[in-house]
């Protein structure tokens, strides 16, 4: 649990920071990474979070167990509801992250209105994991 905590407190200091000199849009972040992390989305939304933990980066997992992940996720995210939009508002590829080994990664930030919560942003990072591609290793909610 406390594992699962430091990843969302390490993405949290990366949203407040790196993410609020994000532009609108960057040419640079890769299509594959975006769309990896909207696939993830769509198994949270379905409250598949198990399977969201099966399909994230193994940096990720090794952070947060799958039990633990799957009652932190379902307290947070269970309560807003049904998501109404989503837009992304930024997008930048970067090699290096705090707390985090070099990589690929794309830090993405998604205007989102849940059922029960009009405004919100949704902070995902997909990271490149060897052989099995783009893979979510952070996820966060303000």
């Amino acid at each position: 649990m406390k594992k699962m905590l430091v990843v969302l407190i390490a993405f949290s200091m990366l949203a407040t920071g790196i993410l609020t000199a994000l532009p609108r849009a960057d040419a640079e972040a890769p299509k594959p990474a975006v769309a990896a992390a909207t696939e993830w989305l769509h198994q949270v939304d379905r409250a598949d979070y198990a399977g969201s933990w099966d399909e994230a980066a193994t940096y990720f997992k090794e952070a947060v167990g799958r039990d633990a992940w799957v009652a932190q996720i379902k307290a947070v995210r269970a309560p807003l509801g049904d998501v109404v939009s989503r837009k992304v508002i930024g997008a930048r590829a970067l090699s290096s992250l705090p707390g985090a080994p070099d990589g690929e990664y794309v830090v993405i930030q998604i205007e989102t209105e849940f059922a029960n919560k009009k405004s919100a942003v949704e902070t995902i990072t997909p990271m490149r994991d060897g052989a099995r591609g783009w893979r979510v290793s952070g996820y966060y909610i303000r």
